[in-house]
């Protein structure tokens, strides 16, 4: 039994989490959030009793609770009794209907932690309880000796796992895994690079990037919605929870509450220039794995050679598969695949930048082929190679508008994993560019961008129409940027088959896993990283 005063208290919620999965609360230490239809139902089953209006004299709700001995901290749903008498502390559990009301070792944990902290503040705890709401059944818990050890045995084990400078071992085949809210952050499978037996679903797979493109509009949260309206007149309304992120595109205002709210619920905001160039982005407080964030600066700093080999090899990789799927280089695409394989064996950062270099000369080079429709005839006559800000051609503005796309989103999905976009690994963290997230974009420009712009133009989604001329630039009209947003989140929202993993994913929900990754190859969690390639 310690004694020891500790100044950082262990919410009692994560050690009984640990008790579950070690590398889940390991996880939540770090700061890492979910929100599953798990989560979901046990915040409705809670809704009632974390309403402390609610409360009576004898029958108080969320209470919060302490003890210094311990460390620790939490929240009891319900005690129970009058302040100078016996207390009896009930829990709630939402368990499905379908299932058992058991009481459980977590539960047993739980009641113990909250007993000692209420004994600690002075209160004498007479019974404990949990109450099973689908079941609307009380069943109580009688607390031994050996519960109230096994719980600082706990809470002793939770604090030395917490101060791990990297996350435990994902089980392996473990049953636990296919119900964890924390599946799509733990990645048991993906951490050892095997395929999946179930499919990785976003943390809210009914969520959306919201576009706002409008000039003159303005976007603000009213009665928990997201409302868009310009000069008086509606133009859309989104549930805030479905907002998984705002794109603001030119002059379009945003209000402070929806600002707030959207930092609460570590949602990103980029804001993009008309012309689709990415100005600054914003982020809440709250950002997890700080340490992890320390490391990555100290590894983009030092180098890792071995995560940008893998990007450009992607990269290189996914661009022959489009010019072969589409254009008429075979002769290319064979050079490329000799440079895809040159890209891993690179000896340094400047060799590997000497092939990404050159294989970007042949697939631009050959970049018209795949523009030989008749639709897409006039960007094809136009096209006099890569050139960007200003784009001198169609199909050079509508990549650039394009790019600036896939970035907020790579944007996004770096910040939402508490990494900071500016510290890469092949592009140059001092020319104040977002670096690790232009690293990011390598291995997904050719399937979520070049795709949609090669397309666009095949189909007659974009026309000359959409494109207007000016000292020697071309920009794009307002009707084509809607067209290449609209193409964009079509494609971004495909679901595929993940190249290495097996499993049906969206392209956005691929970039987020990369995204983590590349954070578990930077903390030591993760053996190596894979780049994504198409076939």
């Amino acid at each position: 039994m310690t004694t020891q005063m500790v100044s950082e208290p262990i919410p009692i919620s994560l050690v009984v989490h640990a008790v579950y999965c070690p590398r889940r609360a390991w996880l939540e230490s770090v700061g890492e959030k979910t929100d599953t239809m798990q989560m979901q139902a046990g915040l409705d089953a809670h809704r009632r009793v974390d309403n402390t209006a609610e409360s009576r004299t004898s029958e108080h709700r969320a209470v919060n609770v302490r003890s210094e001995r311990l460390g620790l901290s939490g929240r009891c749903d319900v005690v129970e009794g009058v302040d100078d008498g016996p207390l009896t502390v009930v829990e709630y559990k939402a368990t499905p209907i379908r299932r058992r009301p058991q009481v459980t070792y977590a539960n047993r944990l739980q009641l113990a932690l909250q007993s000692l902290c209420l004994k600690e503040m002075g209160h004498e705890v007479q019974g404990t309880e949990v109450y099973f709401t689908g079941h609307r059944r009380r069943v109580e818990v009688e607390l031994t000796d050996a519960d109230f050890a096994r719980a600082e045995e706990a809470v002793a084990r939770t604090r030395r796992l917490i101060g791990a400078p990297q996350a435990p071992e994902p089980p392996t085949d473990d049953s636990r895994c296919q119900w964890c809210s924390h599946a799509s952050v733990c990645l048991p499978s993906e951490h050892r690079y095997e395929n999946a037996r179930r499919r990785i679903v976003a943390s809210a797979p009914d969520a959306q990037i919201l576009h706002v493109t409008t000039a003159g509009a303005r976007a603000s949260l009213s009665s928990g919605r997201v409302e868009v309206a310009k000069s008086g007149e509606h133009l859309l309304s989104v549930p805030i929870e479905r907002v998984l992120g705002l794109v603001v595109h030119g002059n379009v205002d945003v209000s402070s509450a929806l600002l707030r709210e959207l930092c609460w619920r570590d949602r990103c905001v980029v804001w993009c220039s008309w012309s689709g160039r990415v100005i600054g982005w914003s982020q809440g407080a709250d950002s997890p794995n700080g340490l992890q964030r320390v490391r990555q600066h100290v590894a983009s700093a030092e180098g890792r050679l071995d995560i940008a080999q893998q990007m450009v090899s992607a990269k290189i990789a996914n661009q022959a598969t489009l010019l072969r799927r589409n254009g008429e280089a075979a002769d290319t695409v064979e050079r490329m695949r000799r440079l895809q394989r040159d890209a891993v064996l690179a000896q340094s950062l400047a060799d590997l930048l000497g092939v990404e270099g050159e294989a970007a000369g042949l697939y631009f080079d050959s970049f018209p082929t795949m523009l030989t429709r008749n639709t897409a005839a006039f960007a094809a006559s136009r096209w006099r190679g890569r050139r960007r800000r200003p784009a001198p051609d169609p199909a050079n503005a509508a990549l650039d508008y394009t790019y600036a796309l896939l970035l907020g989103d790579c944007i996004r999905s770096l910040v939402a994993r508490g990494l900071d976009p500016h510290a890469g690994f092949l592009h140059s963290s001092s020319r104040n560019k977002p670096a690790l997230a232009l690293d990011l974009m390598e291995e997904f420009r050719v399937p979520v961008a070049d795709s949609v712009v090669v397309r666009a133009f095949r189909n007659g989604e974009l026309t000359e129409r959409d494109f207007t001329g000016e000292l020697g630039s071309c920009r794009m009209t307002d009707r084509g940027r809607k067209q290449l947003i609209s193409g964009f989140e079509r494609r971004i929202e495909t679901s595929v088959r993940h190249p290495v993993f097996g499993y049906d994913v969206t392209w956005r929900r691929a970039i987020e896993v990369q995204a983590r990754l590349v954070l578990g190859t930077i903390d030591g969690s993760q053996s190596a990283y894979k780049g994504v390639t198409v076939r």
